[in-house]
């Protein structure tokens, strides 16, 4: 007996996943925290693997029927390991935040002291920040950037660490555009017995590809996602010198999750391989070339850029100079499809819901074969749009335009038809 097709059994979300499809392949998609992974990420991802259910770790399970998704875990950490120089991984976490989270539980005590960047300053919401989990359950301490030049106040990391004796020390950002230095993050940890937790979520592809410093060396723990620059599936990492590998695992599990999301660890494995090709580091290079450009074209359209350019696959822009704040602006590039996210960036006077910037990343558009001629042309359709966000004809106009160059560049994974 033939079992009816997802098209058949639920006809409507088969017509959303085809329309997403479509959104995928004729919009240019510049939001950071976004790519598009590999045929075979996508296919292992939808795999019979999502049917097992596999509490523990390899070779200590609570459940039977393990010898496949047991080798396959050990592959994805194996891969994880050899790619990036760590001494162990756990591929297990759902996504990045619980990842974080894991590590404050098994370093930290409720109550002790995280010293993180501020997300009004580009940090995440699980370094701390008020509103998350992580600044209630400890003593969350933030430092920032300078204001003349949006760089981390190095200096201002110090004196708070020495003012406020720490427990861990988190460096990594989700809107920070330059390269972060781990080493001076680590010497400071030391000077005040820190831990050093590195958050590496953004940038995990492009330490792969040798196009970023890598935090692992120098940092006691390394989170990351496992998607954004590094092109895998949705979910989380962590890599840790030898003497947390216990205290790590145990609070991944049973501290905080149950089983793993198999057919994710075995798309991991996938992207991991992918991750140490040539073509790899080709592409991570690549990214940052692209970002590189965007940045002095959105300049040259008028646009403020946050630091004055880029070092990663992430450009921020202030986009007041052009008589818009950054939330029309995103919302009227959506219309031109042209998809970004609104963001604040550093000493905003603006609401987080109605800020002065803009976020854009270059990850995406690089999977798809875009360089810096394409990113030129991006950054003058973004100026058409800051000069005309509520004319129709424009944005229409835009938008074919877009959908014209789309064609030329397909989308990785991606079918080709409904």
């Amino acid at each position: 007996m033939t079992e009816p097709s997802l098209h058949e059994t639920d006809p409507e979300i088969h017509r959303l996943i085809d329309a997403e499809a479509t959104r995928q392949r004729e919009q240019i998609r510049l939001i950071a925290s976004e790519n598009y992974v590999s045929r075979a990420v996508l296919e292992a991802t939808g795999s019979v693997l999502t049917n097992k259910y596999s509490e523990g770790y390899p070779g200590r399970r609570y459940y039977e029927g393990q010898v496949n998704i047991d080798a396959i875990e050990r592959l994805a950490a194996d891969r994880a390991c050899a790619l990036f120089g760590a001494d162990h991984a756990n591929v297990q976490p759902y996504s990045g935040s619980p990842a974080n989270l894991a590590v404050y539980t098994a370093l930290l005590e409720p109550g002790d002291t995280i010293l993180g960047m501020s997300l009004t300053a580009g940090g995440h919401l699980t370094h701390g920040w008020k509103v998350s989990a992580t600044g209630r359950f400890w003593n969350a301490v933030q430092y920032g950037v300078c204001r003349d030049t949006g760089l981390i106040d190095y200096d201002e990391v110090q004196r708070l660490a020495r003012e406020h004796r720490p427990r861990i020390i988190v460096c990594g950002a989700t809107a920070y555009p330059r390269t972060i230095d781990f080493p001076r993050f680590r010497a400071i940890a030391d000077e005040v017995g820190a831990f050093l937790l590195a958050d590496m979520a953004h940038i995990a592809g492009l330490v792969a590809g040798g196009a970023h410093p890598s935090p692992v060396p120098v940092a006691d723990v390394v989170s990351t996602t496992t998607h954004k620059t590094l092109r895998g599936p949705r979910g989380g990492m962590l890599l840790c010198k030898e003497a947390h590998k216990k205290a790590i695992d145990r609070a991944v599990f049973p501290g905080l999750q149950g089983g793993p999301h198999n057919h994710t660890t075995a798309a991991l494995a996938v992207a991991l391989t992918e991750a140490s090709t040539q073509a790899f580091r080709d592409y991570s290079a690549q990214i940052v070339a692209n970002s590189r450009a965007f940045a002095r074209a959105l300049e040259a359209e008028g646009f403020g850029v946050v630091t004055g350019g880029s070092d990663n696959h992430l450009v921020l822009i202030d986009a007041t100079p052009r008589g818009i704040t950054g939330k029309p602006l995103a919302k009227a590039m959506a219309r031109a499809g042209l998809v970004a996210n609104y963001n604040n960036i550093p000493f905003d006077p603006r609401p987080p819901m109605d800020p002065s910037g803009v976020r854009l990343g270059t990850a995406a558009v690089t999977s798809r074969g875009f360089r810096e001629g394409e990113l030129e042309q991006v950054a003058r359709w973004m100026g058409a749009v800051a000069g005309a966000p509520d004319d129709t004809t424009t944005l229409e106009r835009i938008a074919a335009e877009v959908r014209d160059l789309c064609a030329g560049f397909p989308a990785p994974g991606l079918h080709t038809s409904a």
